[in-house]
């Protein structure tokens, strides 16, 4: 074994002296394990809501997303469908068509989007399952009916229970004279309220694609978006690679991600602000660790003179407490490790960390993933190894002929 590292081992367990310095050495790790657990539970937050957000977006925004390069919409002609649907790993494809509309339901006026969906939509996202209240009817007999986001029920006071009330659509059109309409009219009836996330609770009201065609005043094949779900065991992305490939540049092509990227990009930018304020608090209790190595220098000063004269050289004396120093780093992250499990499996079992009334979850929702350990145990290591420096050079100073009084 390698002897910087067998002595180091020896010391990190061996009896010290004065016992004030196996209580200063205790201190150290329990700071180091705290706040190894504090950066791995901080991190796992952080992703527990963000897969909670990007379930709650898949239920709205499809996994891929076809939209046009250039302007609002683009016709769907059944040979551009046929060539989708043709694509490996493809399982739903759904037209939709929206656009900003002003709607008024018993004397409550606002701006939304209004957006017509066809008869594969739910099976896209599965909308249907995050109904509140009512049921999704998007046409009923001779009657044109809406869902509506929780939002937009809201501010206009939209009773779904009433039958008899209608929604008024109002869509702009193009006036080729003064005595023209300036809006087209249509009515409504809302039959359900979904609730996704507040962005779009607060804008979207879903209909059929026919009735939103007619309104708009365009052909059948017209559509602002395909959205495009893919079977379970396809890899999404060389499916959007080969959409890319079969559709050209006329079209822009988004994943799940590329759909909200401003948002996820706030998410990880604000993890890793956690991260960072979290490991100011570990370079602080970095100090303990600091001032333990150093107690054990001094109480090992006889031991390094004796190193010394049987020839160790001041290399070696260097790599032991160096070693040390990231031994006790190390004893730190295990049991920071083990801490940061145990509190993982009672808050996603049990949710001990509750969040107050009125959000989507009862507690915080908690995400363990590997690609966050290595940054852990980089700057648990880093901060040992910086904290470890003084006190090796302290015991490389220790003379050959040293003897404690």
């Amino acid at each position: 074994m390698n002897f910087p590292l067998l002595v180091a081992r020896r010391y990190l367990f061996a009896k010290r002296h004065t016992n004030a310095i196996n209580i200063i050495t205790g201190i150290s790790v329990l700071g180091v394990s705290i706040g190894t657990a504090a950066l791995i539970l901080i991190l796992s937050v952080f992703n527990g809501f963000e897969d909670l957000l990007a379930g709650l977006f898949g239920h709205f925004n499809p996994e891929i997303k076809i939209t046009a390069a250039q302007g609002k919409t683009f016709s769907a002609d059944s040979l551009l469908l046929h060539q989708l649907k043709g694509i490996e790993g493809v399982a739903v494809v759904s037209a939709t068509l929206e656009e900003i509309s002003f709607f008024e339901y018993d004397g409550s006026q606002d701006f939304g989007i209004l957006k017509g969906v066809d008869a594969a939509f739910y099976s896209v996202n599965g909308i249907d399952s995050m109904l509140k209240e009512g049921k999704y009817i998007l046409e009923e007999e001779d009657r044109n009916c809406a869902v509506v986001g929780a939002g937009v029920r809201n501010k206009l006071s939209v009773n779904i229970e009433n039958f008899s009330m209608p929604l008024l659509v109002y869509m702009p059109v193009e006036q080729s004279s003064v005595l023209d309409k300036p809006f087209k009219t249509r009515f409504l009836y809302p039959k359900g309220t979904f609730a996704i996330q507040q962005d779009y609770d607060n804008q979207y009201v879903l209909t059929n694609l026919p009735f939103m065609r007619e309104l708009l005043g365009v052909d059948s094949s017209v559509v602002s978006a395909l959205e495009i779900k893919c079977r379970s065991a396809s890899d999404i992305r060389a499916v959007k690679q080969e959409m890319g490939k079969r559709l050209g540049e006329k079209f822009r092509i988004k994943d799940a991600y590329e759909q909200n990227e401003a948002f996820f990009k706030v998410m990880r930018l604000e993890k890793w602000m956690g991260f960072a304020f979290t490991l100011l608090m570990l370079i602080l209790m970095a100090f303990n660790s600091t001032g333990a190595m150093w107690m054990i220098v001094l109480d090992k000063q006889n031991d390094i003179a004796i190193l010394k004269a049987m020839g160790a050289s001041d290399r070696v004396i260097y790599r032991i407490f160096m070693l040390e120093g990231l031994l006790l780093s190390g004893l730190g992250l295990i049991i920071g490790f083990i801490l940061a499990l145990l509190l993982y499996f009672i808050q996603k079992h049990y949710g001990i960390i509750t969040i107050p009334e009125g959000f989507l979850v009862r507690s915080y929702p908690i995400s363990m993933r590997l690609q966050d350990f290595p940054p852990v145990v980089a700057a648990v290591f880093g901060i040992g190894y910086l904290a470890s420096i003084a006190p090796a050079l302290r015991a490389v100073r220790v003379p050959t002929f040293f003897r404690a009084e």
